[in-house]
This record gives structure tokens, sequence and C-alpha cells, in this order.
């Protein structure tokens, strides 16, 4: 269980003529992510969605609040010690690495550098050539490469709260629902809590709760079908311009 109390999270307002004003991006924002439970996060773009997730996972720390992993608080946490507890973080835009192949990055990931058990973690994201693993974490992979590189070392830790920011970032179409069936797999066979930020339909179908959030609150807390109103107003996509892909370039603006 994961749960996060009265997070608020400020930075100055440069837009501001007065010394030392503030810009809240989260306003006293209170969830509770129950054990293996597939999550999605969207509203329109500058909402504080991407933000709340960082938050989560240490990379901005809390002007305010408190965060539980386990009823254990961890808001003094770092990054280091968070990713140690059980949480782990995919990136919109993974790193490359030159001179490092899939295999070192996946080997310290797993804890192993037991070929039996790196096969078995490639297989379980679509990688069936083994020679993959040898491939170069470098400019030359394609954007459905990487993001498998990320996912792969993501699920690789069996992580008791994987979060995923914009997954489909970067991917073709016929890519996003096979990587959606990925997660929810993960999240049903390991008990993967599962967090998803993205403004795609099929992640949004997909999730158990659908978390819209708006002005830096969470305004609505349901399902897809629920938060039909509510998504009309979105300023990056209406409820009928919910992204199906990457092709709906209103949408990731």
């Amino acid at each position: 269980m994961l749960e996060i109390k009265d997070i608020v999270f400020s930075v100055p307002d440069l837009d501001a003529p007065e010394k030392g004003a503030q810009k809240t991006i989260i306003d006293g924002v209170s969830y509770t992510f129950e054990q293996g439970k597939f999550y999605a996060i969207t509203g329109p773009n500058g909402s504080g969605k991407t933000t709340l997730a960082k938050l989560i996972m240490g990379i901005y720390d809390v002007t305010s609040g408190s965060i539980f992993l386990e009823r254990k608080d961890i808001t003094q946490l770092g990054i280091t010690e968070r990713a140690r507890a059980g949480i782990a973080y995919s990136f919109q835009h993974p790193a490359r690495f030159k001179g490092t192949t899939f295999r070192d990055l996946l080997s310290i990931a797993a804890g192993t550098e037991d070929e039996d058990k790196l096969a078995k973690i490639v297989a379980r994201v679509g990688i069936c050539s083994l020679d993959f693993l040898d491939k170069p974490v470098d400019s030359r992979l394609s954007g459905g490469e990487i993001k498998k590189v990320e996912l792969a070392t993501t699920i690789a830790r069996n992580p008791r709260v994987a979060i995923y920011d914009e997954p489909d970032t970067g991917i073709d179409l016929w890519t996003i629902d096979p990587m959606v069936r990925l997660l929810k797999r993960e999240q049903e066979t390991q008990g993967t809590t599962t967090i998803v930020v993205s403004h795609n339909r099929a992640f949004l179908s997909a999730a158990d709760t659908l978390l819209l959030i708006k002005g830096g609150r969470i305004a609505y807390a349901g399902d897809l079908d629920g938060a039909a109103e509510l998504l009309k107003d979105l300023s990056a996509c209406g409820y009928g311009d919910i992204c199906e892909g990457e092709s709906d370039v209103r949408c990731h603006r």
C-alpha cells in the first residue's frame, strides 16, 4: 500500500513581481494506492500529474505532506532508498548509455548475470532473441526498442510499486496494446501496484482506477466512463479526443 497525505509541492514563481512568491504545482493531494491495483493518472498538460509521480519516486522533494509505503514514512528518503524499498520509475524519455549494453543494465536491475534468469525477464517484455541483450543502449535503438529496455529493467526488480511516465511516448500504435497487456500481466501475476501517467485511452481503460488531476488536485477518482464530463474540459484532450495513439498530436503538445 502506498499512501500520500496532504502533499504540497511549490516552486518559485518567476512570473510574479513580488520577491519570494511561490507557485503551487501540487496542492494538498491525499490518496491511497492499494497493493496490486492498476492506476492511470491523466489530466491537462501542466496539471501536475508527472510532478506527482516524481514526488512519489523522490525525484522531487515535497514542500509539505507525507508519503508512506506499507505504513512506513518514506518522505525523507532519497531516490536510492525508495528504490531499495520497492518503488521503480520508468521515464517518459529513457536514458541512453554509450558503451553500455542491455545485458549490463538488466544484470544490474535484476541483481544477477544468470543467463536463464535474464532470458525469462526479456521474454516477459516480448523480446524473443537473446542477441538483443548484447545491443548497445545508445542512439541506434529505435523508440520501441529503448522502451522495451526500460520496461525490462523496471520489471526485473519485481517492484512493489511501478510508476510509468507516458510509456507510449515515441512508440508506434501497434506497440501500445501489447504494452498495456504486459503491464496488466505484471500487475496481476506479481501483485505490483502499477501507476501509469498517460493520455492514452488504452491505459485509461485498463486501469482499475482513473485519477484525473486538474490544477494540482485530484478532481476525480473512478473508472473512465464516470469521468466523461470532467474529461470534456481537459485543455489538452476532450473526452472524444483522448489519445488513441502517438499519431494524435493534440494530446502530446
